[in-house]
């Protein structure tokens, strides 16, 4: 199959992405203007008869002083990962980095290669040998995944470190996600383990509400967001950030992007952010106050947002990003503690690659950024 690659306009690039049952939040054409400090461009795969079969995402960001690009496509590009021919899809895609000017190309693809049950993590948990999540052994694994990994090693990319949890911009490794196909809300809802059950419970006897917020809100979300950061030692992104990613993703689609406050007594506990594609589903953000905890807010805002993800016909519920450690003492215990309590899956990908295009540049990159 022979394929060509060339720039293509966002509405086209928009068109196939809905032509597809999902696609990463990080590949839709808007996904750009959030991005603003990138260059970006929208990239095509045609086939012999002229149809559009793949697209891409892809950010550039110029080196200090000259005019050389880190080429990036964050959880992509689109294509048929899984195709015998690879290499027909992924070398002019590189020949067009290059002739950008692009000196190093960094890829997410988005395939999982295993799953584990929540079962399988929680007795993981309890067994004191196991101290990564890949200590446990997988209930499920993609085996053509493995020969994706070996076919991209053999044409020269490079596993990128992995991120562990991932916050900051190498996007997770590893994420939870609860399935919603062909499985009804009561089953999801039994699958949750005891406390969570619990949690839901006591914060509907509080009279805990859920609401959603619109553009308005924000600023509320960024007073929730930033008590968070402060509590969970991270750097909290601008509330211009968030503005920008409500505007642009909502004006692609009116419902891409959702806002959810839950509140006891008029004052608002936890907020989150949700983004949409399809068929997938994301929980983004997350903020919440230090106070009124004792009524979950929190648990019942995710019930909300995993009914009305359900509501929308979505296949799948995701938690984002979670590290691999199992360790309790490990300050990101926390997290997969509370997604595991959903009874979904944790789900491993095959992580970023890097192309050095120019090794040299590639390699101050790499010096460069470790300092930071």
């Amino acid at each position: 199959m022979s394929l060509t690659l060339r720039t293509i306009s966002r509405e086209q690039h928009l068109a196939y992405i809905q032509s597809l049952p999902s696609a990463s939040h990080m590949q839709v054409p808007a996904w750009a203007d959030v991005k603003a400090e990138w260059r970006s461009e929208s990239l095509g795969w045609f086939d012999k008869s002229g149809e559009l079969v793949g697209a891409g995402l892809v950010l550039y960001r110029q080196l200090p002083k000259i005019k050389r690009y880190l080429a990036y496509l964050p959880e992509g590009p689109v294509i048929n990962w899984f195709a015998p021919n690879l290499t027909d899809w992924l070398e002019p895609m590189l020949a067009h980095l290059k002739h950008q000017g692009a000196f190093s190309v960094k890829m997410g693809p988005p395939v999982i290669i295993r799953r584990w049950e929540a079962g399988s993590i929680k007795a993981g948990i309890q067994n004191p040998d196991v101290k990564r999540l890949r200590d446990i052994e997988a209930d499920f694994i993609e085996p053509r995944a493995f020969e994706v990994a070996d076919k991209l090693r053999r044409m020269g990319w490079q596993q990128g470190e992995d991120g562990g949890a991932g916050f900051g911009d190498v996007q997770p490794r590893y994420v939870y996600q609860v399935p919603l196909a062909n499985r009804s809300l009561e089953e999801v809802h039994k699958n949750f383990n005891q406390l969570w059950r619990r949690n839901i419970k006591k914060a509907e006897k509080a009279g805990v509400e859920v609401v959603q917020g619109g553009y308005q809100d924000l600023e509320e979300w960024q007073r929730l967001y930033e008590i968070t950061a402060v509590r969970d030692h991270f750097r909290p992104r601008p509330l211009s950030y968030f503005q920008r990613m409500w505007t642009a993703l909502n004006t692609e689609d009116p419902n891409r992007m959702r806002l959810y406050f839950a509140r006891h007594n008029g004052v608002n506990l936890s907020a989150a952010t949700m983004l949409i594609v399809g068929g997938h589903v994301w929980y983004s953000y997350g903020a919440s106050d230090n106070i009124g905890r004792e009524v979950r807010p929190s648990n019942a805002m995710q019930w909300r947002m995993l009914r009305d993800a359900y509501a929308l016909g979505a296949t799948v519920y995701d938690l984002r990003g979670i590290s691999d450690s199992l360790d309790e003492t490990d300050h990101l215990f926390g997290l997969i503690q509370f997604k595991v309590g959903t009874g979904g899956q944790a789900a491993e990908y095959l992580g970023e690659w890097d192309f050095p295009l120019n090794k040299l540049l590639h390699k101050a990159l790499d010096i460069y950024m470790s300092r930071r």
